[in-house]
């Protein structure tokens, strides 16, 4: 990505738009002070330059039925990297997968796993996870509870 020259109304933009994600044109030019068509303006260049990387609706699992939130560490196998792309690509379509990072350590990646319950998890994790192509290892921990989650990054005063 191309660095990109922020003045404070874009950040302000940025910031209310985090939290406001459904705001209109008129909310969001009443909220940093500018005319609707400047407002508008300024939209369409932070999501053409990428600043603006996609909208979503973020949906309450427990009342969609997924009761359980897993961390789960994977492990691939000693020169596994003829399996990394069909791993990766595995990954992608699995919906359980929320989030996949590639990390240091003792382990290769870390998954949000999203599940049903335990047995759920259990099933998800020994018939699909165990069975993708490269994976010699997993460790999972099961979240308790939920202490924060968000998507709004850190933006400047």
């Amino acid at each position: 990505m191309q660095d990109v020259t922020l003045d404070r109304t874009d950040l302000r933009m940025l910031a209310f738009l985090q939290e406001h994600g459904r705001a209109s044109n008129l909310e969001l030019a009443q909220a940093v002070n500018l005319s609707a068509s400047q407002c508008h303006r300024r939209h369409r260049r932070l999501e053409e330059l990428g600043v603006i990387a996609r909208y979503e609706t973020r949906l309450h699992a427990p009342a969609l039925g997924l009761g359980v939130v897993a961390f789960v560490h994977v492990a691939m196998e000693k020169g596994h990297i003829p399996n990394l792309h069909k791993f990766t690509q595995a990954i992608r379509v699995l919906p359980q997968v929320l989030e996949c990072f590639s990390v240091t350590g003792d382990f290769d990646y870390v998954l949000k796993v999203v599940a049903r319950d335990l047995k759920s998890l259990s099933q998800f994790l020994m018939d699909t996870l165990m069975g993708l192509p490269g994976v010699s290892n997993v460790r999972s921990s099961v979240c308790l509870d939920e202490i924060k989650s968000t998507g709004s990054l850190p933006l400047p005063p």
